[in-house]
């Protein structure tokens, strides 16, 4: 009789994820955990064997220890409608004997008739996109940057520069003609300073000689 799903087996993760990609083959790991202290032998299977390759497809996971099993998608051509994945996993354990080894995991072990105490998990599988890889972050967050934003951030300061440009060439000309004013002042003065000296002169000189 089969007891509740995950019981023999802990699987992490509980679905696979694949950062989807065109024409690139991606892997995901899937750790099994024996929660028991049996010898638990383990099979993985697949609704698309052709399109993924598993190691080991089968084995034996002993008593509270885990194993590995990489899932490899192949390269694929094109993207499914809506990136949504149908394809299914499934994952059987069974309790066997300590004296199997791995070579010898069969797929009788885990059927009903077997008389082995056997667990089966369904695992579905999840394709990643760059928006559902950023998970946490609404649109204009930093996880979701528009790519329009870096341009239009040089634009801004394009215009702060150009501004900034405009207004010191204004306040050259400012300081110029500020300075000319002051040097007109100065020579108007240097001028009336002359004239009052000279006419003092003259007039000193005519008292004196008289």
């Amino acid at each position: 009789m089969s007891t509740e799903a995950g019981e023999l087996l802990g699987i992490d993760p509980v679905e696979l994820r694949f950062p989807f990609e065109l024409n690139k083959q991606i892997s995901c790991t899937l750790q099994l955990t024996n929660r028991t202290d049996k010898q638990v032998a383990f099979k993985v299977k697949t609704t698309s064997p052709k399109k993924y390759c598993v190691r080991p497809n089968n084995g034996i996971v002993a008593p509270r220890s885990t194993a590995d099993v990489v899932v490899t998608m192949q390269a694929q051509r094109e993207a499914p409608p809506d990136m949504q994945c149908k394809d299914k996993f499934l994952v059987q354990s069974a309790i066997v004997a300590k004296e199997i080894v791995p070579k010898e995991v069969t797929g009788d072990m885990f059927t009903k008739e077997s008389g082995n105490v056997v667990d089966e998990v369904k695992l579905k599988v999840v394709y990643l996109t760059p928006s559902t890889q950023s998970e946490g972050f609404e649109d204009g967050s930093a996880g979701s940057l528009n790519y329009q934003e870096p341009f239009a951030l040089i634009s801004k300061l394009m215009e702060e520069k150009n501004s900034a440009v405009e207004l010191n060439n204004k306040l050259r000309q400012e300081l110029d003609l500020l300075r000319r004013d002051i040097s007109r002042q100065h020579g108007g003065f240097s001028l009336v300073l002359v004239l009052v000296v000279a006419i003092m002169g003259i007039l000193l000189g005519f008292l004196m000689k008289r």
